[in-house]
């Protein structure tokens, strides 16, 4: 009992540190000025339509949820974050879109056994650090013949060279936790979900991202906005040197990937890969 209580004791923890994680630094803008369009290419790929029950796990401000309400559908949206409901709750009331925002733990959801048509999730569930009991919870409140869609970020695309390139400055990571990125491998997707799945259709894509004007742009915006970002440099905070090599660091992966497009007006132009996957729940 001890060690069962100790263990709880442990995950809530966890859990708590990464909903203080995500609630720093300002996601909602990122997340509506740097990717945008990426919840609506999920929607699609799961048709998702009128009449459908949609789960979006990882949900953030909406970027899938609310796409998939304004297609007609009855929407779930739920976060461990529920601070980043908010801005949400606003773009959601300005777009006339109606859904349900719920606080969530995407490893232990508070739904029924096959209660959703469409189960996805959009560069969210990735980061839920023990992968199997996300995806067995996927699996568990999608229907039978229902969609499970998912996006992530690829471990050799732009972002996942970003995790590469933040771990050596960041704090160990708890034991048995796994690296977000590997939910953008398709073998290692293809194992969580097993045989209660048929007709997975995977598929790498590129979102194109021409915001930044220079390299250092980048990194200062990320250092200011992005949760895991912000994590590691208060990790490092009181070493100067280490913080200067990261400040390097992550200017030269931007400026490494820039693909100099930028065209007369300059700036720094990106492509960061993700897989697109969606499968069918068997039953």
């Amino acid at each position: 009992m001890t060690t069962q209580n100790s263990s709880a004791e442990a995950d809530r923890a966890l859990k708590a540190k990464h909903r203080a994680m995500w609630a720093q630094g300002d996601y909602p803008s990122l997340a509506a000025e740097v990717i945008p369009g990426l919840g609506a290419v999920l929607v699609e790929a799961c048709g998702v339509r009128s009449g459908r029950r949609v789960l979006d796990v990882g949900a953030g401000t909406g970027n899938a949820a609310i796409p998939a309400a304004l297609a007609g559908a009855d929407v779930v949206a739920s976060d461990l974050t529920p601070e980043l409901f908010e801005a949400g709750w606003r773009v959601a009331e300005e777009q006339g879109a109606h859904l349900t925002w719920q606080e969530a733990d995407a490893e232990a959801l508070p739904f029924g056994d096959a209660e959703f048509d469409v189960v996805m999730s959009c560069v969210g569930v990735m980061f839920a650090p023990h992968h199997q009991q996300a995806a067995d919870e996927l699996v568990r409140v999608c229907r039978p013949g229902g969609t499970i869609g998912l996006l992530s970020w690829t471990p050799q695309g732009f972002i996942g060279r970003m995790f590469a390139t933040m771990k050596p400055y960041a704090p160990p990571p708890p034991p048995g936790a796994q690296p977000p990125p590997l939910w953008g491998d398709e073998d290692h997707v293809r194992a969580l979900l097993g045989d209660r799945v048929t007709d997975v259709r995977a598929e790498r894509r590129t979102a194109r991202v021409d915001r930044f004007e220079t390299p250092e742009a980048f990194r200062d915006y990320f250092k200011e906005r992005y949760g895991p970002t912000i994590t590691v440099y208060k990790n490092i905070a009181g070493d100067p040197e280490r913080t200067a090599a990261l400040d390097r660091d992550l200017a030269d992966l931007a400026r490494d990937g820039d693909l100099g497009t930028g065209g007369g007006g300059g700036g720094t132009v990106l492509e960061w890969e993700y897989l697109l996957i969606t499968a069918r729940r068997a039953g």
